[in-house]
């Protein structure tokens, strides 16, 4: 049994447990995710075998105590074979580290990852509910503030001006003859949510406001994503295939071309 100990918020664990399943599955090892074990109810993968409060703390104090092995993926471009070896010969090991990576396992196991990662019912129907049955393109927007403050030095941290600007310019750029609908997901809880309403007022705004998982379920419906480099556009770009605009220069004109897809964005994580 391989314990996956996540690290980071949801999304974050999301993609690392992925990994690692893929991992597991092709060298047919178990695995267990110890934050979805007890932290995010609102999954698949939350009603699985072994996915309950008692793994967690039997992992959680089992390595802490030196019971079973720990192996980290904590540094960029290291060899990590020897700790491969140790997953594999170990029954019991705990495994932890942003950079246990294997991109073309993730996607030869992707449609399992995303059936692990399926949205409980009652969170698929509050999306519905959310989204209505408007007409148009639907645009889901990510407005990152929190950590993102000081992340790489602020770096990503964006001005409500700049959303809107780079809003208006996606319509005038990609979709001029369309209605077009913004549903902004945001962990700011002072988001000036009249300024957009005020400033995009030709077309429909709406604030989700849900949990974690309700808000990514509602953006992975939507027809196109952007938002700042962030894992949890990226996962909510996973599950349909949407097209997503990482927006690393919030000056520059949005083009079509600039929007990406899943599998290609996951391999540049910044």
């Amino acid at each position: 049994m391989i314990f996956v100990h996540d690290k980071g918020r949801m999304a974050n664990n999301m993609l690392q447990y992925g990994h690692i399943y893929a991992w597991g599955r092709e060298h047919g090892r178990q695995t267990v995710s110890i934050r979805f074990a007890y932290k995010y109810p609102w999954f698949h993968i939350c009603h699985t075998p072994h996915h309950n409060f008692l793994t967690y703390v039997f992992a959680k104090y089992a390595a802490k105590w030196g019971l079973i092995p720990t192996v980290s993926f904590d540094e960029e471009d290291v060899d990590y074979s020897r700790e491969e070896q140790l997953m594999l010969s170990r029954r019991m090991i705990l495994v932890e580290g942003w950079y246990a990576r294997w991109y073309d396992l993730f996607l030869k196991y992707k449609p399992e990852i995303l059936q692990l990662f399926a949205f409980d019912e009652a969170v698929e129907q509050k999306a519905k509910e959310r989204l209505g049955d408007m007409w148009g393109v639907r645009l889901g927007v990510h407005i990152r503030r929190g950590d993102y403050a000081t992340f790489q030095g602020g770096r990503f941290f964006y001005s409500d001006e700049q959303y809107v600007r780079i809003i208006r310019d996606y319509y005038d750029h990609c979709y001029p003859k369309e209605r077009l609908n913004v549903y902004i997901c945001s962990n700011d809880p002072n988001l000036d949510k009249d300024y957009y309403r005020e400033r995009l007022s030709n077309f429909f705004v709406y604030f989700p406001e849900g949990n974690p998982a309700e808000d990514l379920c509602l953006l992975s419906k939507c027809d196109n994503l952007m938002g700042p480099p962030s894992t949890f556009t990226l996962v909510a770009s996973m599950y349909q295939n949407q097209p997503l605009y990482w927006i690393e220069d919030p000056d520059k004109a949005v083009m079509p071309s600039d929007f990406k897809y899943f599998d290609d964005l996951f391999r540049h994580i910044i």
